[in-house]
């Protein structure tokens, strides 16, 4: 039985703590904040709630697992609702496109749009079960610490074009636009450009067909609120504001956590759901981390930053679905200027959150929640957000009054927003980045920092920073990982 000190109560934090306490180890898990769930926090403004993080729950028996560890069903905590559709597609073009579980469904719309891509679409399909057979059955949960399991594997992923893009993908298949960039958008809700992110990520599509979409009633907070309770159930101590100052070393270990407040841990593991860059130049210090991790912090790309806009509505507008994603008048352009140029440009894209199409506890009776998350430049591009969020939230706003939700100007309550400045100060994100490092080639498996630190063999990273990535079934599949290192 160990000592076990998990840094940060993310997804990742979560998962780790529980994987190690099923284990029948005693574990203490901190968090800065006075809450759980790192980026999935609750934001309520007057009458209307907000989920501040991921919403989209995809393969949800990760989350069954961490019940069933303890002899526990989530569905006795839990009330996990497939949507449909998935995703609505509202094009610059005025045309719409549904992505859901319904396979004919979606071959008619296809067949409406282009009818040369139905049979496009059904090869990508199946191309994208192969790669998912490889790059998520058997890869996601599996640790990438030693450089000897990614020369195992490259044939393979070399095999399977690893080293092309996801549009590009996408492109050999399907030839309209608007079908290209439907099904190309998935990594950046990861985190990363379609026209860079490699074309493992195309598994997404296999992942979603596989165990679908959900939403948890009563939002991700509900979620995170039904974990925490599973882990006091079940004895892991849980030490609120508990912000870590550094970490202490001696002899390849992590010695002793120092914290802010005073309070000093010491422990024979150490899980860390920190950023892995700012572990290692904020609480170990550049000269002591190892080569790899200097290599990694040196020539990180790190993912786009994010504009999120929380705002009620009076008027209901049913033509939104619960995720509906309305694409502006450039694609490559405009990740272009994103993530190369780190310009913020005149338009944009938006990711539009109602969660009150499914669960009418986010607003009064007969009103809506909502959030518009739009992509833009980290802290790289130096934009003044405190000077011009106003300015571009009222953007968004004109922006959707003029389209899909005409007289939202006027209807719109309650206003806030999220800007890249936030996503560092709260999340203590490099460059204020939405997803830690980005999901290409070069950064990916073994070229991620470690999930197992090279230095320091005690110490251990989860979360969107390490293999295997952003986004929820990937830092909850990170816990697995560690998990597989102690108990191999």
């Amino acid at each position: 039985m160990s000592q076990v000190a998990v840094i940060g109560g993310g997804f990742g934090g979560i998962a780790s703590a529980l994987r190690l306490r099923a284990k029948g180890n005693n574990v203490i898990l901190f968090e800065r904040l006075d809450a759980l769930g790192g980026r999935a926090q609750v934001f309520k403004k007057n009458n209307y709630i907000h989920d501040a993080g991921p919403t989209v729950i995809t393969a949800p028996y990760l989350f069954y697992e961490l019940f069933e560890l303890f002899g526990e069903k989530l569905d006795d905590h839990l009330d996990f609702r497939s949507l449909d559709p998935w995703y609505r597609f509202n094009f610059h073009d005025q045309t719409q496109f549904d992505y859901g579980p319904n396979r004919e469904e979606m071959l008619t719309q296809i067949e409406k749009i282009s009818p040369e891509d139905v049979d496009g679409y059904l090869k990508m399909l199946k191309e994208a079960n192969a790669i998912f057979e490889l790059g998520y059955q058997k890869l996601a949960g599996h640790p990438f610490h030693k450089i000897f399991t990614m020369i195992k594997y490259a044939p393979a992923i070399i095999k399977m074009r690893g080293y092309e893009s996801v549009y590009t993908f996408v492109s050999r298949y399907l030839k309209h636009p608007n079908l290209r960039q439907a099904f190309s958008i998935q990594p950046l809700l990861v985190g990363g450009n379609p026209f860079q992110t490699s074309s493992i990520y195309a598994l997404i599509h296999s992942l979603e067909q596989k165990w679908g979409i959900y939403f948890c009633m009563g939002g991700t907070g509900k979620l995170v609120h039904e974990l925490e309770k599973l882990m006091l159930r079940h004895d892991i101590k849980i030490k609120y504001q508990h912000d870590v100052e550094h970490l202490s070393t001696k002899n390849n270990k992590i010695s002793e956590i120092h914290f802010t407040n005073g309070h000093t841990q010491k422990s024979d593991l150490v899980i860390s759901n920190a950023d892995p860059i700012q572990v290692s130049n904020e609480l170990i210090g550049r000269k002591k981390i190892s080569f790899h991790n200097a290599f990694v912090n040196k020539f990180a790309k790190h993912s786009m930053g994010l504009f999120v806009l929380f705002f009620g509505s009076i008027k209901q507008y049913s033509n939104v679905a619960h995720h509906t994603i309305w694409m502006g008048p450039r694609y490559k352009e405009l990740l272009e200027d994103i993530f190369d140029h780190h310009k913020l440009a005149d338009d944009f894209s938006i990711y539009l959150h109602r969660p009150t199409c499914t669960d009418s506890s986010f607003a009064p009776k007969g009103q809506d929640s909502y959030y518009a998350l739009v992509p833009v430049p980290n802290l790289k591009g130096k934009q003044n957000w405190d000077k011009i969020k106003e300015q571009f939230s009222d953007k968004i706003l004109e922006a959707l009054d003029k389209t899909i939700m005409p007289g939202i100007k006027e209807n719109a309550r309650d206003i806030f927003s999220m800007t890249p400045n936030d996503f560092k100060s709260n999340y203590r994100t490099p460059y204020g980045s939405g997803f830690s490092i980005a999901p290409i080639l070069r950064q990916s498996a073994w070229f991620r920092t470690h999930n197992q630190d090279d230095k320091y063999k005690n110490l251990f990273y989860v979360g969107a920073g390490t293999h295997p990535g952003a986004g929820v079934p990937g830092v909850i599949n990170s816990a697995k990982a560690v998990e597989k290192i102690l108990y191999p």
